[in-house]
């Protein structure tokens, strides 16, 4: 069951018109949140990260804090599983085809649920290789836009060489993974790219950075260099739907001793316990 402008219907009878300007131009934004237990994961931190999408494509939030979370809360009970992931779309609407901004035209709202299964139990022990490639995207990664192309060719790039992820490097410097965020682990210390319009907010990022604080694991927010990315002593990935997962190989060279490591071990064993913590509604991070 999904939420397509006001209505609740199967997928199979939701249709949009090939005007919409999300169609057209991409002219919209989106939104991942992962449900555990039935529960939205940081609910409040995701629809901010939304109203700064819309902020930054000068689109009116269509609901309020309160309605999303209802109508969230209704996407989830209508559908299976415990666990899913929720995405959110929303466009600027049906207009004739013309660049500027229509007036007056209600945005198209659209939201589904997919199951969400956790990483598999084979790729935490192992870990996952990647490759690298020039960031070649537009310049506000920051905005959760829905037109994708750059990343889907960056991340088609991994598919290709087998591989789980593009990691992205402009000007010389760390940015993100086509479809995630990446940490390094240099010296003993967890670095973070620092997040700007070169890189996607992630929450799941803003969730480690806050364990690394709690638990008093090193750690800094700056530039990271290719060089220091290619000789880090570990490599993770992270986002929504994949949580954390150790990257041991880096366009074939191991990374480490091509492990997951310590670091990794640490920080995915906080993130699981803080996840079941949150889904019961306990104080975060004490």
């Amino acid at each position: 069951m999904i939420y397509l402008n006001g209505k609740f219907l199967p997928i199979e009878q939701a249709y949009i018109p090939v005007l919409d300007r999300g169609f057209i131009f991409g002219d919209g934004v989106y939104e991942v949140i992962p449900v555990y237990s039935r529960k939205p994961f940081r609910l409040s931190e995701h629809l901010t990260r939304l109203q700064h999408s819309l902020d930054g494509i000068r689109l009116n939030n269509p609901h309020s804090e309160l309605q999303w979370s209802q109508l969230i809360a209704r996407i989830i009970a209508h559908n299976e599983g415990e666990d899913q992931y929720l995405y959110l779309h929303i466009t600027r609407g049906v207009a004739k085809r013309d660049h500027a901004f229509p007036l007056g035209v209600p945005p198209t709202v659209f939201i589904m649920s997919t199951p969400l299964p956790p990483p598999p139990q084979a790729l935490l022990a192992s870990g996952v290789p990647a490759i690298t490639a020039q960031d070649n995207r537009w310049g506000r990664c920051d905005i959760k836009a829905i037109s994708l192309l750059p990343n889907v060719l960056l991340r088609q790039l991994a598919i290709d060489a087998r591989t789980m992820e593009t990691i992205l490097l402009r000007d010389g410097l760390l940015t993100e993974g086509a479809a995630s965020n990446i940490f390094i682990v240099k010296d003993d210390v967890l670095l973070a790219p620092p997040k700007d319009h070169r890189m996607l907010p992630g929450i799941t990022y803003d969730v480690v950075l806050e364990l690394a604080e709690t638990h008093a694991i090193p750690h800094a927010v700056r530039e990271i260099s290719e060089a220091e990315l290619r000789s880090a002593q570990e490599i993770m990935l992270t986002s929504s739907t994949k949580e954390i997962l150790a990257i041991t190989q880096l366009d074939g060279e191991p990374v480490g001793d091509a492990r997951p490591g310590p670091v990794f071990q640490q920080l995915n064993q906080h993130y699981q316990a803080y996840k079941a913590t949150m889904m019961r509604g306990q104080p975060a991070l004490s």
